[in-house]
């Protein structure tokens, strides 16, 4: 894909600033780091403290939980394997997971786990990575169906935040994954999250090495990615972000992760690319701008042009995306284990492109159409699917920096 070369605008920039630094004086985000970038173009933002509290300025290189922003890492893990001709997307999860062969699925959403018909095909690698494996989020309380009940006491963590982390590894979520059937035939429904489970599963066992040492290998020190990894040692604890979520009755900030002693501070028994990997903007740029450059870094071809294309292209029917529109709303599609553009009538909404969001407060988008990139990362968790004040002004304002 080519970039946009008008770059941004200096009055909009500082506009930006503004609008970005007002949610940290009325005490919505401790801090927040953003990023926007259209061609050659790359301009930073670094507002308030890494707690609330803390006097000290937040760092540039301030580690931050990224959460769900780890799932197109993974998906961008799978692609270079198939680019090394390890794997390919149509080949069946059995190939590496035989604990997912032959498949049962339930008669309706809403049976008894018994009741079952068997699986009219395999699941595939590319049902992972466009989330129609046939198990995921529903849209319902907790408890609605038996199934979402059999995933809780398995401690399977695929249908809600993934923290606490389980104190198991992949062979043994794996077992205990295979006993449950699937909510859906493969292929015929979008359902958000497992897919990335058991994609990181898959790529350590097809390329034979724990997840985060593949990923080191082919995508972070490629990338110059340093900080980005499933913990963070005491070397690196002083730049590492406290999370915080809003307490539902009163709103104020209440500590989700402390930085010294939480679940990022021990090497996790399960790596878990859904959503617990680590980051810094300029890491997580590092890999935002290999997929908008198509691949390309530091003169290196890291992944394939045709791999970043099938990530960032929506894979979905019509249908699959009228279904899933109370999740990824009425005009997103879905790529590889991130949004992408779809058809739409009228003028795109903004942001529009390929991109995702993590639900510690972290957001990311790529539009081809205008060559905007934005990041932005805050320590304030997501409790509802309406974007927060502070994306809302960040996105009004990015657009609002387009030089031309």
């Amino acid at each position: 894909m080519t970039a946009d070369r008008r770059g941004l605008d200096a009055a909009g920039l500082t506009h930006l600033r503004d609008r970005l630094a007002a949610h940290v004086q009325n005490g919505d985000v401790p801090g927040l780091a953003a990023l926007v970038a259209r061609g050659d173009d790359v301009h930073v933002e670094v507002v308030g403290s890494p707690a609330v509290g803390d006097r000290t300025p937040l760092r540039r290189d301030a580690i931050f939980r990224i959460a769900s922003l780890s799932k197109p890492i993974g998906a961008a893990g799978a692609m270079a394997l198939v680019d090394d001709g390890v794997l390919s997307v149509s080949d069946p999860v059995e190939k590496f997971l035989p604990e997912l062969a032959e498949r049962r699925v339930l008669r309706s959403l809403g049976s008894p786990l018994g009741d079952t018909v068997p699986a009219e095909r395999s699941i595939t690698i590319e049902d992972l990575l466009t989330f129609r494996l046939g198990f995921g989020s529903i849209m319902a309380p907790p408890g609605t169906y038996p199934i979402q009940s059999a995933e809780v006491e398995l401690g399977l963590m695929t249908l809600g935040p993934p923290w606490p982390p389980p104190s198991f590894g992949a062979d043994e979520w794996l077992a205990r994954f295979a006993t449950l059937p699937l909510m859906e035939q493969p292929g015929t429904t979008w359902r958000y999250n497992t897919g990335s489970h058991v994609l990181g599963f898959l790529i350590e066992r097809a390329s034979g090495k724990p997840l985060e040492a593949f990923l080191r290998d082919r995508l972070f020190e490629p990338l110059g990615m340093t900080d980005t990894s499933f913990r963070v040692p005491p070397e690196k604890r002083d730049r590492f972000t406290t999370a915080y979520y809003p307490s539902p009755d009163s709103g104020a900030l209440v500590v989700l992760d402390e930085p010294g002693a939480g679940w990022w501070s021990e090497p996790p028994a399960l790596a878990n690319i859904a959503g617990m990997l680590v980051s810094t903007l300029d890491d997580f740029w590092a890999f935002v701008s290999l997929l908008v450059a198509g691949g390309r870094h530091g003169g290196h071809q890291v992944l394939s042009p045709g791999s970043v294309a099938d990530m960032t292209r929506n894979h979905l029917s019509a249908a699959q995306r009228t279904a899933a529109a109370p999740f990824l709303g009425a005009h997103d599609g879905w790529g590889y284990c991130m949004v992408a553009p779809a058809p739409t009538k009228g003028r795109p909404p903004v942001p529009s492109g390929f991109g995702w969001n993590g639900g510690t407060g972290t957001v990311w988008t790529s539009d081809p159409a205008s060559g905007l990139t934005g990041i932005l990362l805050t320590q304030r968790a997501l409790t509802s699917p309406e974007p927060p004040p502070v994306f809302v002004d960040f996105w009004d304002a990015a657009y609002g920096a387009l030089a031309g």
